[in-house]
């Protein structure tokens, strides 16, 4: 079983909190209700969790977490295992630099082509999550109130 880590910043406001979320990049996102997800990707072989997680974390946004992490614990999307990680980083910029990936576009063309992992971030309500996000990440948005004491 394939398992990604990732990591999911937040920063406090007077009324509560604010997630940092990626939108997935590609065409087949492009006009998904629920295309948006917490910086993950695939663990490498002998590669830590953590040191995993800032990884995907630097590859999807050009932007590096340093700090200690809250483990949010495991979930699962897809055939996939989660393992998130939570951590208090209120100067991320929305402005990001993602790496890219490439696919056939389109399907049965024959022609190859490059689009980023992530199109765009933005620090979001943990309400407005909750209408946005990839379903099977719901559970951590919970965790990390329930951590956190909001």
């Amino acid at each position: 079983m394939t398992v990604s880590a990732g990591i999911l910043p937040y920063r406090r406001k007077k009324n509560g909190i604010e997630l940092f979320l990626i939108h997935m990049g590609g065409p087949y996102w492009k006009h998904k209700e629920r295309s948006w997800s917490i910086p993950k990707g695939i663990v490498e072989e002998g590669e830590s969790l953590e040191a995993a997680a800032r990884r995907e974390f630097a590859e999807e946004t050009g932007q590096r977490i340093d700090g200690p992490l809250i483990d949010l614990g495991e979930g699962r999307s897809g055939s996939k295992r989660l393992r998130i990680f939570a951590v208090e980083a209120p100067q991320l910029s929305e402005t990001i630099r993602s790496n890219t990936f490439s696919i056939e576009w389109p399907p049965h063309s024959g022609r190859e082509q490059e689009f980023p992992e992530a199109d765009r971030a933005a620090w979001v309500s943990p309400e407005a999550a909750r209408k946005i996000l990839v379903k099977s990440q719901l559970p951590f948005l919970d965790r990390l109130e329930e951590k956190l004491g909001s």
